[in-house]
């Protein structure tokens, strides 16, 4: 069963598959990008910009939140793929760990020690194994997949499918957030498998409407 709480759209950055523009540059293209997908009501924006100096991700997280509060009530989390010192410096919701980034209890504990319960620490996965051992752990919420074929996610191996996303969803209590390969058609499916959300790449950046895929993709 999909934990209760409302369905999670959380939009992943990637400034280099962004169509090319005149006006800007590849950052400045993206934070234009995150301030339209905060106004489409996503809810949750995972900056993932891995090749950034620390000083150009702790920008770039700025700009979003700012974004995010401009948008009001409701307003999106703003969390920071591996770089805990990036999130924390730029009072970001919370950081994301990939499969090359501390240990999950590491951050958890650096959460503890630092005082701010509510900076939320996911996880990606890629195994049941791994959804498990990260709720052990004391990550608040994974990304599993790919769920679906996708080149972002191809040096991950074949897709995982929807049966395997449902085994993840029922053998943990914290959200289980689908990626890899979702589409407007499909995140209805991942939900009725349990998941607690969507995240996704291609599907928000290649899009002319954000307000219309994010309404599709809760299903309204």
């Amino acid at each position: 069963m999909r934990k209760a709480g409302k369905f999670i759209v959380c939009y992943v950055t990637d400034r280099r598959s962004l169509e090319p523009s005149a006006v800007g540059n590849a950052e400045a293209r993206l934070t234009r990008r995150i301030d339209d997908a905060v106004n489409a009501g996503v809810d949750w924006v995972q900056i993932r910009e891995k090749d950034l100096p620390a000083r150009s991700l702790v920008d770039l997280t700025r700009a979003a939140i700012v974004a995010s509060e401009r948008a009001g009530k409701g307003r999106a989390r703003v969390l920071v793929n591996d770089r805990l010192d990036v999130a924390w410096a730029a009072v970001a919701a919370g950081v994301h760990a990939g499969e090359s980034s501390l240990p999950i209890r590491e951050l958890t504990e650096a959460r503890r020690k630092l005082g701010r319960e509510n900076f939320l620490v996911g996880a990606s996965c890629h195994s049941l194994e791994g959804v498990v051992s990260a709720a052990q752990n004391g990550a608040d919420y994974v990304f599993f997949g790919p769920v679906f074929a996708t080149p972002s996610k191809a040096s991950f191996g074949a897709p995982q499918g929807l049966a395997k996303l449902a085994q993840a969803c029922e053998a943990v209590s914290i959200p289980v957030i689908a990626i890899g390969g979702i589409t407007g058609d499909n995140a209805g499916a991942c939900r009725e498998a349990g998941a607690a959300g969507i995240a996704a790449i291609r599907l928000f950046q290649q899009s002319a409407n954000l307000a219309e895929i994010a309404g599709r993709l809760r299903g309204r």
